[in-house]
């Protein structure tokens, strides 16, 4: 199938890219790495009159420390580029890990961070990762600029808190703190197929040895990435064992989530994934990190 007729733009600058959005708001999409969607306006899912395409944007591209131990990341950085960068490893171990569960290679090679989160696609793994993360959006229009907390930014299916004239700039990553543990885990028939359920997990342990700290986020569990705080609470206070890891699995995947089904999966098997990935990312979090040292 091909698209509807669309007329075609390519600023030179990020500042013609805002202008063209300011004009044309709610008509108009953002052209970034186009993996998800071209194929979305081939099945003439989405319409749009006009495509803006930011690939000859100079300077959306990079991974640059924030000077306290985090990243910031230019939208149109490529998956590839996260997949491999030392510094992305280093700061977020989590995002690097996760990043080879994205389709395949030439997917990665082309798809970039802020056209995958501003698509806020349920199943996808960059918004959860970003949530999971607690990361900040960058958000410019002309009329100003503005940070989102991704708690704030996906507000559902395919949808975000973006107005019609903004485009996302960059994306903040704040540092991981000694102590943290991380794992990300799904299950997808093929690999590099959609995930039918997927998870993230972080949790910092104290000096004592307990978890003090700890995120739970599902992928295709709801309309958007789900953070399953209840379940993560039952991890706090105390040294995580299998059965703690096993009760909080439970709960968020009987009571926090609301998977929706599709062909391969009814809600009730993506229900049964979610306890099994949560305990594995749980215990493979706990492995991973090291108490924070005792104040001196």
């Amino acid at each position: 199938m091909k698209p509807p007729p669309f007329d075609y733009l390519a600023p030179k600058d990020f500042g013609g890219a805002l202008e063209a959005a300011a004009k044309h708001g709610g008509e108009a999409k953002l052209l970034a790495g186009g993996q998800s969607l071209v194929p979305a306006m081939n099945f003439r899912v989405t319409q749009p009159s006009l495509l803006i395409d930011l690939n000859r944007v100079p300077d959306l591209d990079y991974v640059r420390p924030d000077g306290s131990g985090g990243l910031l990341v230019g939208a149109m950085t490529r998956h590839r580029k996260l997949e491999f960068d030392p510094a992305v490893k280093q700061a977020a171990p989590l995002l690097s890990e996760a990043i080879p569960f994205i389709a395949h290679a030439q997917i990665r090679n082309r798809g970039t961070l802020g056209g995958s989160l501003a698509h806020a696609d349920p199943a996808a793994e960059l918004p959860v990762l970003a949530l999971a993360l607690e990361a900040r959006l960058r958000a410019v229009s002309l009329r100003g600029e503005r940070w989102i907390e991704a708690a704030d930014f996906f507000q559902g299916m395919f949808t975000t808190a973006l107005a019609p004239d903004e485009i996302l700039r960059e994306v903040a990553f704040p540092a991981m703190t000694a102590g943290t543990g991380w794992a990300f885990e799904e299950f997808a028939r093929r690999r590099g197929d959609y995930a039918l359920m997927g998870v993230a997990c972080l949790m910092h342990i104290d000096a004592a040895g307990r978890c003090d700290r700890a995120r739970l986020v599902f992928l295709n569990a709801g309309d958007g990435p789900v953070l399953a705080d209840e379940g993560a609470a039952m991890l706090l206070g105390s040294p995580v064992s299998a059965e703690t890891a096993r009760e909080a699995a439970r709960h968020a995947s009987e009571k926090e989530i609301q998977p929706l089904g599709n062909l391969h999966a009814t809600p009730e098997f993506q229900r049964h994934l979610a306890r099994v990935l949560a305990q594995r990312a749980i215990l493979s979090a706990v492995g991973r990190a090291r108490p924070s040292p005792k104040a001196a």
